[in-house]
Protein backbone atom coordinates (compact mmCIF):
# COMPACT_ATOMS: atom_id res chain seq x y z
CA UNK A 1 0.00 0.00 0.00
CA UNK A 2 1.23 3.30 -1.01
CA UNK A 3 -0.18 6.94 -0.73
CA UNK A 4 0.99 10.49 -0.49
CA UNK A 5 -1.10 10.55 2.37
CA UNK A 6 1.25 7.79 3.87
CA UNK A 7 4.53 9.76 3.15
CA UNK A 8 3.96 13.18 4.06
CA UNK A 9 2.36 11.52 7.55
CA UNK A 10 5.71 9.57 7.45
CA UNK A 11 7.61 13.09 7.07
CA UNK A 12 5.63 15.26 9.59
CA UNK A 13 5.44 12.77 12.07
CA UNK A 14 9.55 12.46 12.37
CA UNK A 15 9.80 16.17 12.66
CA UNK A 16 7.29 16.81 15.55
CA UNK A 17 9.23 13.30 17.32
CA UNK A 18 12.17 15.34 16.83
CA UNK A 19 10.75 18.20 18.46
CA UNK A 20 8.93 16.15 21.06
CA UNK A 21 12.00 14.41 22.34
CA UNK A 22 14.01 17.42 21.81
CA UNK A 23 11.59 18.63 24.50
CA UNK A 24 11.60 15.95 26.55
CA UNK A 25 15.37 15.89 26.77
CA UNK A 26 15.67 19.22 28.11
CA UNK A 27 13.01 19.03 30.57
CA UNK A 28 14.51 15.94 31.92
CA UNK A 29 17.54 18.11 31.96
CA UNK A 30 15.83 20.53 34.04
CA UNK A 31 14.22 18.14 35.96
CA UNK A 32 17.40 16.37 37.32
CA UNK A 33 18.95 19.75 37.80
CA UNK A 34 16.44 20.47 40.85
CA UNK A 35 15.40 23.73 38.78
CA UNK A 36 12.17 25.09 40.46
CA UNK A 37 10.62 27.67 42.01
CA UNK A 38 7.52 29.47 43.09
CA UNK A 39 5.62 29.05 39.80
CA UNK A 40 7.75 26.34 38.46
CA UNK A 41 7.36 23.69 41.53
CA UNK A 42 8.93 20.35 40.82
CA UNK A 43 6.17 18.22 40.38
CA UNK A 44 4.76 20.49 38.09
CA UNK A 45 7.87 20.25 35.84
CA UNK A 46 8.03 16.64 36.23
CA UNK A 47 4.24 16.44 35.12
CA UNK A 48 4.97 18.30 31.89
CA UNK A 49 8.28 16.27 31.45
CA UNK A 50 5.87 12.94 31.38
CA UNK A 51 3.18 14.19 29.22
CA UNK A 52 5.48 15.80 26.81
CA UNK A 53 7.45 11.79 26.28
CA UNK A 54 4.33 10.07 25.86
CA UNK A 55 2.98 12.55 23.24
CA UNK A 56 6.66 11.75 21.62
CA UNK A 57 6.15 8.30 21.98
CA UNK A 58 2.69 8.51 20.78
CA UNK A 59 4.27 10.65 17.39
CA UNK A 60 7.14 8.16 16.69
CA UNK A 61 4.50 5.33 17.00
CA UNK A 62 3.03 6.87 13.81
CA UNK A 63 6.12 8.10 11.94
CA UNK A 64 6.94 4.46 12.28
CA UNK A 65 3.99 2.69 11.52
CA UNK A 66 3.20 4.98 8.12
CA UNK A 67 6.63 3.93 7.04
CA UNK A 68 5.98 0.43 7.43
CA UNK A 69 2.86 0.78 5.57
CA UNK A 70 3.81 3.13 3.08
CA UNK A 71 5.15 -0.27 0.61
CA UNK A 72 6.55 2.91 -1.56
CA UNK A 73 10.03 2.00 0.41
CA UNK A 74 9.66 -1.56 1.89
CA UNK A 75 10.84 -0.89 5.25
CA UNK A 76 9.27 -3.97 6.93
CA UNK A 77 7.83 -4.96 10.63
CA UNK A 78 10.89 -6.93 11.39
CA UNK A 79 12.60 -3.42 11.01
CA UNK A 80 10.79 -1.86 13.52
CA UNK A 81 13.02 -3.79 16.25
CA UNK A 82 15.79 -5.47 14.48
CA UNK A 83 18.14 -3.01 13.41
CA UNK A 84 19.77 -3.13 10.02
CA UNK A 85 17.14 -5.69 8.95
CA UNK A 86 14.83 -3.28 5.99
CA UNK A 87 15.12 -3.28 2.68
CA UNK A 88 15.27 -0.12 2.49
CA UNK A 89 18.17 2.12 3.19
CA UNK A 90 19.22 -0.57 5.92
CA UNK A 91 22.11 1.21 7.69
CA UNK A 92 20.29 4.51 8.11
CA UNK A 93 16.97 3.01 8.88
CA UNK A 94 19.09 0.41 11.39
CA UNK A 95 20.11 3.53 13.44
CA UNK A 96 16.73 4.57 13.35
CA UNK A 97 15.78 1.46 15.22
CA UNK A 98 18.35 1.80 17.06
CA UNK A 99 17.15 4.79 18.68
CA UNK A 100 13.32 3.23 18.72
CA UNK A 101 14.72 0.33 20.65
CA UNK A 102 16.23 2.68 23.24
CA UNK A 103 13.18 5.16 23.54
CA UNK A 104 10.61 1.88 24.04
CA UNK A 105 12.77 0.73 26.77
CA UNK A 106 12.95 3.59 28.70
CA UNK A 107 9.02 4.23 28.28
CA UNK A 108 8.49 0.58 29.49
CA UNK A 109 10.69 1.07 32.31
CA UNK A 110 8.98 3.87 33.33
CA UNK A 111 5.40 2.88 33.33
CA UNK A 112 6.83 0.07 35.66
CA UNK A 113 9.02 2.19 37.39
CA UNK A 114 7.50 1.00 40.76
CA UNK A 115 8.19 -2.17 40.38
CA UNK A 116 12.04 -2.07 39.66
CA UNK A 117 14.96 -1.14 41.96
CA UNK A 118 15.29 2.64 41.55
CA UNK A 119 18.86 1.81 40.16
CA UNK A 120 17.82 -0.52 37.58
CA UNK A 121 15.43 2.18 36.31
CA UNK A 122 18.17 5.09 36.52
CA UNK A 123 20.74 3.24 34.21
CA UNK A 124 17.88 2.18 31.51
CA UNK A 125 16.40 6.15 31.66
CA UNK A 126 20.23 7.36 30.63
CA UNK A 127 19.05 5.54 27.16
CA UNK A 128 16.87 8.30 26.37
CA UNK A 129 19.62 11.05 26.14
CA UNK A 130 21.61 8.75 24.51
CA UNK A 131 18.74 8.06 21.99
CA UNK A 132 18.34 11.34 21.10
CA UNK A 133 21.54 11.97 19.08
CA UNK A 134 21.14 8.90 17.52
CA UNK A 135 17.64 9.63 16.39
CA UNK A 136 18.74 12.97 15.25
CA UNK A 137 21.40 11.52 12.76
CA UNK A 138 18.93 8.61 11.36
CA UNK A 139 16.63 12.24 10.85
CA UNK A 140 19.60 14.08 8.89
CA UNK A 141 20.56 11.09 7.29
CA UNK A 142 17.34 9.45 6.04
CA UNK A 143 14.94 12.89 5.89
CA UNK A 144 13.97 14.19 2.66
CA UNK A 145 13.30 17.92 4.27
CA UNK A 146 16.60 17.90 5.49
CA UNK A 147 17.65 20.46 2.11
CA UNK A 148 15.38 23.01 3.33
CA UNK A 149 16.30 25.71 5.13
CA UNK A 150 13.65 25.83 7.47
CA UNK A 151 14.12 21.92 8.66
CA UNK A 152 18.22 22.74 8.66
CA UNK A 153 17.37 25.74 11.11
CA UNK A 154 14.80 23.70 13.14
CA UNK A 155 17.41 20.44 13.92
CA UNK A 156 20.15 23.33 15.17
CA UNK A 157 17.79 25.32 17.02
CA UNK A 158 17.17 21.06 18.61
CA UNK A 159 20.91 21.01 18.97
CA UNK A 160 21.05 24.58 20.82
CA UNK A 161 18.16 23.50 23.07
CA UNK A 162 19.74 20.12 24.24
CA UNK A 163 23.06 21.52 24.48
CA UNK A 164 22.12 24.25 26.58
CA UNK A 165 20.22 21.98 28.77
CA UNK A 166 23.38 19.46 29.31
CA UNK A 167 25.05 22.82 30.38
CA UNK A 168 23.04 23.34 32.48
CA UNK A 169 22.47 20.15 34.79
CA UNK A 170 26.41 19.83 34.28
CA UNK A 171 26.46 23.39 36.21
CA UNK A 172 23.50 22.44 38.25
CA UNK A 173 25.47 19.25 39.43
CA UNK A 174 28.64 20.80 40.01
CA UNK A 175 27.40 23.29 42.73
CA UNK A 176 25.59 20.58 44.00
CA UNK A 177 28.68 18.78 44.75
CA UNK A 178 30.52 22.06 45.70
CA UNK A 179 27.74 22.60 48.51
CA UNK A 180 27.22 18.93 49.55
CA UNK A 181 31.26 19.19 50.15
CA UNK A 182 30.72 21.41 52.75
CA UNK A 183 28.28 19.57 55.26
CA UNK A 184 29.65 17.24 57.56
CA UNK A 185 27.20 14.68 58.47
CA UNK A 186 26.76 14.63 62.55
CA UNK A 187 23.91 11.76 63.05
CA UNK A 188 21.33 9.88 61.59
CA UNK A 189 17.73 10.30 63.44
CA UNK A 190 16.77 7.14 64.40
CA UNK A 191 13.10 6.24 62.60
CA UNK A 192 13.85 8.92 60.08
CA UNK A 193 15.30 9.05 56.81
CA UNK A 194 17.04 12.65 57.32
CA UNK A 195 20.46 13.32 58.21
CA UNK A 196 21.47 16.22 60.62
CA UNK A 197 24.48 17.92 59.50
CA UNK A 198 26.37 21.22 60.77
CA UNK A 199 27.49 23.54 58.80
CA UNK A 200 29.70 26.55 59.04
CA UNK A 201 28.01 28.34 55.67
CA UNK A 202 24.78 28.61 54.55
CA UNK A 203 24.72 26.18 52.01
CA UNK A 204 22.54 23.69 50.35
CA UNK A 205 22.45 20.28 51.12
CA UNK A 206 21.72 17.44 49.28
CA UNK A 207 17.91 15.31 49.50
CA UNK A 208 17.85 14.31 52.95
CA UNK A 209 20.07 16.30 54.85
CA UNK A 210 18.95 19.02 57.07
CA UNK A 211 21.63 21.50 57.36
CA UNK A 212 21.76 22.81 60.98
CA UNK A 213 24.24 26.11 61.55
CA UNK A 214 26.94 25.56 64.30
CA UNK A 215 26.58 27.59 67.27
CA UNK A 216 29.49 30.26 67.71
CA UNK A 217 32.46 28.97 69.24
CA UNK A 218 31.42 25.52 68.85
CA UNK A 219 33.49 22.93 66.39
CA UNK A 220 31.63 21.11 63.63
CA UNK A 221 32.08 17.60 63.94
Amino acid sequence: MTSPVLWYATRATGIVALVLFTATVGLGALTASRVQGPAWPGFAQQELHRRVSLLAVGFLAVHVATSVLDSYVHVGWLAVVVPFTSHYKAAWVGVGTVAFDMMLAVALTSLLRHRIPAPAWRAVHWLGYLSWPVALAHGIAIGTDRGEAWVAWLVVACVACVLAAATGRAVATARWRRAAGATVPAAVLPGTRFVVARTDRGVPTSPGVVAVPSRHGERSP
